[in-house]
């Protein structure tokens, strides 16, 4: 039997409208989706009727199924000559892991195609009113893993390159890490004074920001109770919002 191809899609960041023209297809025909926790659920309202749904998504300290299973799992439902539609939040290239996915399909023989999506980064930002770059603000962009702690053997950041040579820093996953990003921050030569934003649920409904600087930001995060999933965008953009913060005003226009 021939295997069947394997589809490594992102969701896109939670607007269920932002999901590419060819992810939905994507989903439309699978006969087998492997979904993570932060894709917008309604997408698999779009599934054929029969398909099967599987979730495999991980959260903080609960994982439904670790890495390796997952690679099982695709390797195994390809082999039986089913079409399988990953389904990742965002980007699959942007902290998904879809590298890893792709390897192990290509050691067993497995078709695939990676689908890109719209990366939460850069799209929380846009419906806060913020776009990451600026003629007159910023000319460069950073993605960051924001989870990685020097005490635990996980940070391995150039906090140094990245403090002085990054004019907008998205920490995706950071959240909970913020007093340690702070302080790498500033410590490195990030100004005080450096604007900043957290944004949870970025796209949906239950989009939260807030804004301050680093050195305001960590008390106005815990007075707003925002937890994961959160975008802490760092930089001189974030000073925009006030001007174009267009999706609560959209919001609010339709209130009754």
């Amino acid at each position: 039997m021939e295997p069947g191809t394997v589809y490594l899609v992102g969701a896109g960041p939670g607007d269920i409208k932002l999901i590419t023209v060819y992810g939905m297809e994507c989903i439309k025909k699978a006969d087998v989706i492997a979904y993570d926790r932060l894709i917008n659920q309604d997408l698999l309202k779009f599934a054929k009727e029969g398909a099967e749904l599987i979730f495999v998504g991980k959260s903080p300290g609960r994982h439904a199924l670790i890495q390796e299973e997952i690679h099982d799992l695709l390797v195994e439902k390809a082999l039986e000559g089913k079409t399988v539609t990953r389904l990742k939040g965002g980007d699959p290239c942007v902290f998904g892991r879809v590298g890893e996915e792709a390897e192990v399909l290509t050691e067993h023989h497995i078709p695939f195609e990676i689908i890109p999506g719209v990366t939460s980064g850069i799209a929380a930002p846009a419906y806060a009113g913020i776009p990451v770059t600026h003629r007159d603000h910023a000319t460069s962009f950073t993605v960051v893993t924001g989870h990685g702690k020097k005490e635990k053997g996980m940070d391995g950041i150039n906090w140094q390159a990245l403090a002085q040579g990054s004019d907008t820093i998205a920490f995706y996953m950071g959240v909970g890490n913020l007093p340690h990003i702070i302080r790498k921050l500033m410590q490195h030569g990030k100004s005080p004074n450096t604007p900043v934003a957290v944004i949870q649920w970025g796209t949906t409904e239950r989009q939260k920001t807030v804004t301050g600087d680093l050195s305001t930001i960590q008390d106005f995060v815990l007075q707003s109770g925002i937890t994961h999933p959160a975008i802490i965008l760092v930089g001189e953009v974030v000073r925009l919002r006030e001007k174009i913060k267009w999706y609560e005003e959209k919001a609010e226009a339709i209130l009754p």
